[in-house]
């Protein structure tokens, strides 16, 4: 498989639009949780403490909260379908990526400066047109089709 396959179907797997997410942001995450038969939506909410990768599909965050007096850190990819949608509530001054040292510190010596930033502007999402969309499942669908059609001669 040559790399440039791979890559079309990394490009199509990757969402349209996602929330630029910076360390030390207090985020909303919605996320989709199947419980047998039924689907729900879980609101996980608390710092990132780390973001990976911000380009690539594979681009994760790491948010950190308190829940009844432990600290909770869940891991989230930002292109994963499970993952509905991502909320900024309050944005921090942070000078580095990886925010380590919060989880030695707790109550006043944890606090983050908080800047003042525009909560709708940041929150909302230009959503590419579904010719967009489609656009760009087209292309993997055609080398797909041309790879299975080289493995059957």
């Amino acid at each position: 498989m040559s790399f440039e396959l791979i890559k079309k179907v990394n490009d199509a797997q990757k969402k349209t639009s996602v929330v630029d997410v910076h360390s030390g942001d207090t985020v909303r995450v919605h996320q989709k949780i199947k419980e047998g038969a039924k689907e729900r939506i879980q609101i996980f909410e608390g710092v990132v403490i780390r973001t990976d990768r911000k380009e690539s599909h594979t681009s994760r965050i790491t948010v950190r909260k308190i829940a009844s007096g432990v600290g909770v850190e869940k891991s989230f990819l930002l292109h994963s379908p499970l993952v509905e949608k991502i909320e900024i509530v309050r944005r921090s001054k942070v000078r580095r990526n990886y925010l380590s040292f919060l989880r030695n510190r707790s109550g006043k010596s944890a606090r983050l400066k908080g800047l003042n930033f525009d909560r709708e502007g940041v929150n909302t999402l230009a959503e590419a047109p579904i010719e967009e969309q489609v656009a760009a499942v087209e292309p993997v669908a055609e080398v797909i089709e041309d790879t299975a059609e080289a493995k059957a001669e």
